[in-house]
């Protein structure tokens, strides 16, 4: 049997409160809700939780704040089957939280309180990296000396060491910098942090952003799947290994030294957009983990985006394999 690849996901722990709305509000404005539900997210939980629903051995990494929310989050990825080991509570420090509104047609508009995430740093890193894995995962909702760090092996603030050259258990090295094999990284820079370019030039193996992710990175309007591809292309000439860029339903376009793919976007009833570029995110680090090649961990990918917006919620909605073979038809390929 084969083995499941092995993700350590580094990133954020929060809990979600989501309303439904007919529209989106517009600045200043006032709408009514028909409906609230709270209920654990945050985007490295939620890659987390898909990886595992999808067939990954998954490590998170993070901090939660030592409150009631941060037992819930903890308690929905130990359900999954996640190590928490590397999570660290905060003494006095609220959990991460998320204020989603969701309109008809299911676009989303969210703002984060990040808490205790913003309290991640050199020990959050030392965690993630203390065991082997087939695929680091990096989200941008902690803090950017953080991931710069783990990245590019500088300094984080306070006076800890560089972690680019510390050793991994059996052989490896951590990213940036060591002897031995380096642990190929995924990041999905949602947001956008400042000084972004310098992480891209730090050695990204695989980057993944959304359009407007993507048009805030390279300076200009990005549209569409044609946009998306030549976005990925731009982003590769700035220093990431692959880049992919997501749009919506149109689907998702990759770029990389073997050239650039395109999947169109599968037709599927979508309720709810909230947690798909996370599926998305979790889907390409679990194929390519496995050993399967870009353009069909793309497909994959876009396959299990695309069945996460056909549920309400964020983690509710996160597919399993048998949810995205019947949404989309797609054979999950691990």
């Amino acid at each position: 049997m084969q083995p499941r690849p092995r993700l350590t996901v580094l990133g954020s722990l929060n809990m979600d409160i989501s309303v439904s709305v007919g529209r989106l509000p517009g600045p200043g404005e006032t709408v009514l809700g028909t409906g609230a539900v709270i209920a654990p997210g945050g985007k490295g939980a939620n890659q987390a939780l898909a990886a595992a629903r999808l067939g990954g051995a998954v490590r998170m990494a993070g901090c939660v704040g030592d409150d009631e929310f941060g037992g819930r989050v903890l308690a929905a990825l130990a359900a999954e089957g996640v190590d928490l080991a590397p999570v660290r509570a905060v003494p006095g420090c609220a959990t991460g939280l998320a204020l989603i509104t969701v309109d008809a047609t299911g676009e989303n508009m969210i703002t984060v309180a990040p808490g205790a995430n913003g309290q991640a740093g050199e020990q959050e890193a030392a965690a993630a990296l203390s065991a082997p894995a087939d695929m680091l995962v990096l989200s941008a909702e902690i803090p950017a000396a953080l991931l710069a760090a783990v990245l590019g092996g500088s300094p984080l603030p306070g006076g800890g060491a560089p972690l680019g050259g510390s050793p991994l258990p059996g052989g490896g090295a951590l990213p940036g910098g060591g002897a031995g094999r380096r642990l190929p990284c995924l990041v999905n820079l949602a947001p956008v942090p400042r000084d972004a370019a310098a992480l891209l030039a730090a050695g990204i193996d695989w980057l993944v952003v959304n359009e407007s992710e993507a048009s805030e990175l390279l300076g200009r309007s990005v549209a569409g799947l044609s946009g998306a591809a030549a976005a990925a292309s731009g982003l590769v000439a700035m220093g990431a290994g692959h880049a992919v860029v997501t749009a919506g339903s149109h689907g998702a376009a990759l770029a990389g030294a073997a050239g650039t793919e395109s999947v169109p976007g599968f037709s599927v009833r979508s309720v709810d957009s909230v947690g798909a570029g996370d599926a998305f995110v979790a889907a390409l680090g679990v194929t390519l983990a496995a050993g399967i090649g870009p353009a069909a961990a793309l497909r994959a990918a876009c396959a299990a985006g695309a069945t996460a917006t056909t549920r309400q919620g964020a983690q509710a909605a996160l597919p399993r394999p048998a949810e995205i073979r019947a949404a989309t038809g797609e054979d999950w390929p691990i």
